[in-house]
């Protein structure tokens, strides 16, 4: 008995990278999994799943279109009785500086990673909110769970990623939103920032496998944490965000304030600001933050 058995979970962008590794390691740990991307690759990833004796199924659609979305959940439903596990994964990177990005580059990739998530979400949010309701007072609600894909360019600001950083800073916050909102229907809602080689990057030479020992970046370091949290013994564990690479895990202390002035009830001035300025920043520096992340 794996800790997912009898749960029945999602991976979008699962045909290939970090989302194979999750689709196959819930699989491993007794879930029923959708495998979704547009590639048909996913029909390998349910033939690999299902001949280790586990349950999948494939779904081909664009996570950010509507209507596949809804179909995405309705296959979980309709093929396995239920959903219980969301892992919001689909993405691909169109970097370019501020000054030289297209619009096209923009839309697109803002798309399928900040639409890409909410659709799901949205539809797996309708199915568990009727699914409460049809429980009554009385019923006890089944755990439910979704797992959100930022990156560290959304938590400290890639540059040259003024798309895939903006997207990824929003599903930071859409996390937070959906935890407050979905609580009540006992959803848990976390995200993770990943640290691995991808096809996003393995063209960076920090990436490459190394000839002996431990493989830092090896995508299927990544699962183990997705599977936690969408275990029962996450539970107690809503609206976080982790990096995840290799041996390490980082919890990400949420948004707060650091410091605060206050003009003593009166409007402020420029000069005022001005006088008031290091009280503002007390031992932060005013320039641009330092990266936040752990070292390559």
């Amino acid at each position: 008995m794996g800790a997912l058995s009898g749960k029945v979970a999602i991976v979008t962008g699962a045909a290939q990278g970090v989302g194979r590794c999750h689709a196959e390691y819930l699989a491993r740990e007794g879930a029923a999994v959708v495998v979704n991307d547009l590639s048909p690759a996913v029909d390998d990833v349910v033939s690999t799943i299902t001949a280790a004796g586990g349950r999948a199924v494939a779904h081909r659609g664009s996570v950010s279109d509507w209507g596949s979305a809804e179909a995405l959940v309705d296959t979980a439903v309709s093929t396995f009785g239920d959903l219980h596990v969301l892992v919001n994964n689909a993405g691909f990177i169109r970097d370019a500086m501020s000054f030289s990005m297209e619009e096209s580059q923009f839309d697109s990739v803002v798309d399928v990673h900040l639409k890409g998530h909410f659709a799901p979400a949205h539809f797996a949010a309708v199915y568990w909110r009727n699914a409460a309701k049809s429980l009554g007072e009385t019923g006890t609600l089944p755990q439910r769970r979704i797992i959100n894909t930022t990156s560290e360019s959304g938590l400290f600001g890639g540059p040259g990623q003024g798309n895939y950083g903006s997207a990824k800073g929003g599903i930071i916050t859409m996390t937070l939103v959906l935890a407050r909102e979905l609580g009540r229907y006992n959803v848990t809602v976390n995200c993770i920032a990943p640290r691995a080689r991808t096809p996003m990057t393995e063209v960076n030479p920090k990436f490459a496998k190394p000839d002996a020992g431990f493989d830092k970046y090896d995508p299927a370091n990544i699962s183990p944490m997705v599977a936690f949290l969408a275990s029962d013994h996450a539970s107690d564990v809503s609206g976080q965000t982790f990096i995840v690479l290799g041996d390490q895990v980082h919890r990400i202390r949420p948004t707060e304030i650091s410091h605060s002035i206050a003009a003593g009830g009166q409007q402020w001035t420029i000069d005022s600001l001005a006088a008031a300025k290091d009280l503002l920043f007390g031992e932060i520096s005013s320039g641009v933050p330092a990266w936040g992340g752990p070292p390559m």
